[in-house]
């Protein structure tokens, strides 16, 4: 089974907790701060595998887990940091974050490798909070939770030149001629339900690798029949080969699909038109493909490049071929992201250390003031609440937020309730 979308959920790891521990010295009669620090959580990385070319595996495992830092421990010593999550996906992989559409990373070279959920540092040890007014503090962090969301896994296939058509107009026969690519190929519609990809050799010292992607129908780009299965694939290449059947045995008038297959491009994604594009007259040795090749081209612009071939008697090949390798050598790359887009989506879904963040104020019917926000959040999960200093620096923290401004700003009253995640306090002035 092809499987080029998938949805799955990853988190990085948390943090380890920092530990409250003492050591009795000389000088500190009551005895000094001795808690390390935890080891940090571990990411979960994307890595590129050539090997792979399906997203098959995210079928059968969709939960991807990192592990936790070691918890610190006594006589200072912090916990080792967790070894991260490597995540093999295929080349050609693009990773959205499924709530908000961001994209966050494009994965196209062999071995590259992108951090797609960041594991959470591992929490202070009371060693680290010591000061002379305070030479024994009672305070610790718990572990940084690890980032979590569901992202959306697409492949889009990598290919330098894409092979579009109604199905049956002679694609798969064509990737077999040319290269050494062995595509299913049969007398019904929609055989390809599958890229399949083939290395060309032009001859001369050149090459280039071609797609022959799932036949269109007239609303693909709105879902119908392979609909988007087909059209992602088509966003990375960098020339459009469009085969049209020339006998008209199907009953199709070939300007029409030539018109119509044109159009699902554009509805799908209007930067597709910028692509060069080429068109392939097919069956070039059957009765009346001469005579419909002629009032074709009569309907058409004069512009527009056409190669009559015959796939099966390989009539018209080469000229074609080394068509399509003179355009490659013209044209650029088209770049599917923006990199500076994709690197704002990583720099708001993971948020640099010490940056304010945004909160939240509503309140329930209970008439409870209910505090939310990712910065908020994760203060209260490092927070342990058993200690009454750990608490007391909570508050502090909520302070220099500013949310306890933002409180009296909705008219919070001296006693009212207060409510963060699953913690309730009293508002006290």
């Amino acid at each position: 089974m092809f499987v080029d979308h998938v949805k799955i959920y990853v988190k990085g790891g948390d943090g380890g907790d920092g530990m409250v521990a003492f050591r009795r010295e000389k000088y500190v009669p009551d005895g000094g701060p001795a808690g390390g620090d935890g080891g940090h959580g571990a990411d979960v990385i994307f890595e590129v595998d050539e090997g792979l070319r399906t997203l098959m595996d995210f079928r059968y495992q969709k939960h991807f887990k990192a592990p936790r830092g070691e918890h610190g421990m006594s006589k200072g010593k912090h916990g080792k940091n967790a070894q991260h999550m490597t995540v093999k996906v295929p080349p050609g992989t693009v990773v959205t974050e499924a709530e908000s559409g961001r994209v966050i990373a494009d994965l196209t070279e062999n071995g590259q490798r992108a951090v797609i959920a960041k594991g959470g540092r591992g929490g202070r040890g009371n060693i680290r909070f010591a000061t002379p007014a305070n030479p024994a503090p009672e305070i610790s962090e718990k572990g940084e939770p690890g980032h979590e969301m569901e992202i959306v896994l697409e492949l889009k296939v990598l290919a330098d030149v894409g092979l579009v058509g109604f199905p049956s107009v002679g694609k798969s026969t064509l990737l077999s001629v040319v290269s050494a690519a062995k595509p299913k190929i049969g007398d019904y519609h929609f055989t390809t339900i599958v890229p399949n990809l083939g290395v060309v050799d032009t001859g001369d010292g050149r090459s280039f690798v071609m797609a022959d992607l799932p036949g269109l129908i007239e609303g693909a780009h709105e879902g119908v029949g392979l609909g988007h299965q087909f059209l992602r694939h088509i966003e990375r290449t960098r020339v459009i080969v469009h085969v049209i059947d020339m006998s008209g045995m199907e009953g199709r008038d070939p300007y029409e699909d030539y018109v119509t297959i044109n159009e699902e491009l554009g509805q799908y994604n209007l930067r597709l038109t910028e692509r060069p594009q080429v068109v392939v007259a097919n069956k070039m040795d059957m009765p009346e493909s001469e005579i419909n090749l002629a009032e074709f081209k009569e309907q058409i612009p004069e512009d527009v490049r056409i190669f009559p071939i015959s796939a099966v008697t390989r009539q018209g090949l080469s000229e074609l071929l080394y068509a399509i390798a003179d355009l490659l050598d013209e044209t650029p790359e088209f770049p599917l992201h923006d990199p500076a887009e994709v690197e704002e989506s990583r720099h708001v879904l993971y948020k640099f250390e010490g940056e304010k963040e945004d909160f939240t104020i509503t309140r329930d019917d209970d008439g409870v003031y209910v505090v939310r926000g990712a910065g908020v959040e994760r203060l209260f999960k490092m927070t342990d609440f058993s200690r009454d200093e750990s608490v007391r620096r909570f508050a502090r923290q909520l302070r220099g937020l500013g949310v306890d401004d933002a409180l009296r700003q909705r008219g919070v009253q001296n006693g009212d309730a207060v409510r963060i995640m699953d913690f309730e306090f009293e508002f006290v002035e």
